[in-house]
């Protein structure tokens, strides 16, 4: 039997046709989405329809079932007719800043983190809808339904609006612990109007059937995290850290997480657990834009970076290039503090990059810790995990093992599963191999040298 899992990221779609009974990938397809914080989500579901096609070309056999992982967060508003609205605002959009305060002082941390899991920040789907409805109420008006980004590929593949208990979890308007909808919350939000919203499906629910492959069953899907966690296996003691345009740290749990703080975000996961997650804006493109400034590509990036000391001869990188989530600094800018005439090199420069991205994503997993997350080792995933740089600094920043998994595009492998789940019917999702790379949290002192002056450096830019 085989499955399609589609992970509808940020930059692209990617499409994988696996054997159901083993994991093995025997197809692939890939196809761009527009860059930008705001997109029409039409683009989404032909890049759907491009990469399933590229990688259907390679499939061996009919497809039994198929299920889309998306970006979590974003903004689909579609009018009665069924078709957007407006472009979709983006998780990465942070213009809704001053709407996520609003919500907050209108109805207290404690409070929604108590029944959405969450204290709004920027990125989640409410306060973007507070946007909409404050700065374009013409648009508003018109909203007949908003989905998030894997939803409207559902939809568009089978007719049916729905979604499932993950990526709901992540839009300010749901109930993580009662598994329902706050259309309270969601009018509040939008100034008194009242959108329909998707059926939420169990985590082997089935959305329908895709007459684009011949009939083939469509699972309910998920958000990207939730897949990444199903795509590794991940259990109780696992915290995934995944680096890719943002950085998260995540873990799965068996009780539902309200962090009145706003550092963690209760999400739930796609297995009827939940999932605690700490959420970065800042990630790969840190070392990207790195390595841009000094005239080299990511391999000349972690050969510099390798060739400087722990803690970069003093240089700290905040590394807030597009604002941040945690901790929430929708304005901030990146600061590079330490500087002195003996330390100028592009060596620590590239360092302080590795370093300061890793400690925004290690203070994460301290944060997870403190809502009572055990934390055994570390999954390292994601682009940027296929640094050299980010392998070799990772452990000692963790202070736990940190295990790399073997590359691999392990969001839409979660989608894959999910899929073969909801078509085979037995009680546990398939358990495929998962082969990885171990380090040892050596050099642990380095290690804490290098977060304590991170931690000395945040505190004097922003308080």
């Amino acid at each position: 039997m085989f499955v399609i899992g589609v992970d509808s990221s940020t930059q692209s779609t990617k499409a994988l046709v696996l054997d159901a009974g083993t994991g093995e990938v025997l197809g692939r397809g890939r196809a761009a989405h527009p860059d930008g914080t705001e997109v029409d989500p039409r683009a989404w579901w032909r890049a759907a329809q491009d990469a399933i096609a590229a990688a259907t070309a390679e499939a061996p056999g009919p497809i039994a079932a198929i299920a889309v992982a998306g970006q979590q967060h974003g903004m689909v508003a579609l009018g009665a007719d069924g078709e957007p609205v407006r472009d979709a605002l983006l998780w990465n959009d942070t213009r809704s800043a001053p709407q996520a305060r609003a919500l907050t002082d209108r109805h207290g941390a404690a409070e929604l983190a108590r029944r959405t899991g969450s204290v709004p920040v920027a990125s989640i789907t409410a306060t973007k809808l507070a946007w909409l409805a404050e700065h374009e109420p013409h648009h508003a008006d018109r909203v007949d339904q908003v989905l998030l980004p894997h939803d409207w590929v559902t939809y568009r593949l089978t007719g049916r609006a729905c979604t499932d208990r993950g990526d709901a979890s992540g839009t300010g308007y749901f109930s993580p612990a009662d598994g329902r909808w706050l259309p309270d919350l969601l009018a509040d939000a939008m100034g008194g109007r009242s959108p329909r919203l998707p059926e939420v499906l169990p985590p082997t629910g089935r959305a329908g059937h895709a007459d684009l492959l011949d009939g083939a069953v469509v699972a309910a899907g998920t958000g990207d995290n939730m897949a990444g966690a199903l795509g590794l296996g991940a259990e109780p003691g696992d915290v995934v850290v995944s680096l890719g345009t943002s950085g998260t740290a995540f873990a799965v749990a068996e009780r539902p997480f309200a962090d009145e703080t706003g550092m963690v975000a209760g999400f739930c996961d796609a297995t009827g657990r939940f999932l605690p997650l700490v959420c970065t804006l800042n990630a790969a493109r840190v070392l990207s834009a790195t390595a841009a400034v000094l005239g080299t590509d990511l391999a000349g990036l972690d050969r510099l970076a390798l060739d400087a000391p722990p803690g970069a001869g003093g240089l700290t990188l905040l590394p807030y290039l597009e604002g941040e989530r945690t901790p929430n600094l929708p304005e901030a800018t990146g600061t590079l503090l330490g500087l002195r005439g003996t330390n100028m090199t592009p060596e620590n420069l590239a360092r302080a990059a590795v370093e300061g991205m890793l400690c925004g994503l290690a203070d994460g997993v301290d944060a997870l810790r403190r809502t009572g997350v055990e934390v055994g080792r570390v999954l390292l995933i994601g682009g940027a995990a296929e640094s050299a740089a980010v392998r070799a600094v990772a452990a000692p920043l963790f202070g736990v093992p940190v295990e790399v998994p073997e590359p691999a595009e392990y969001v839409a492998l979660g989608a894959a599963k999910q899929a073969a789940w909801a078509v085979g019917g037995a009680a546990e999702p398939p358990r495929w191999p998962l082969r990885t790379e171990r380090r040892e949290p050596a050099e642990a002192a380095a290690g804490r040298e290098v977060r304590a002056a991170y931690a000395a450096a945040r505190q004097q830019v922003h308080g």
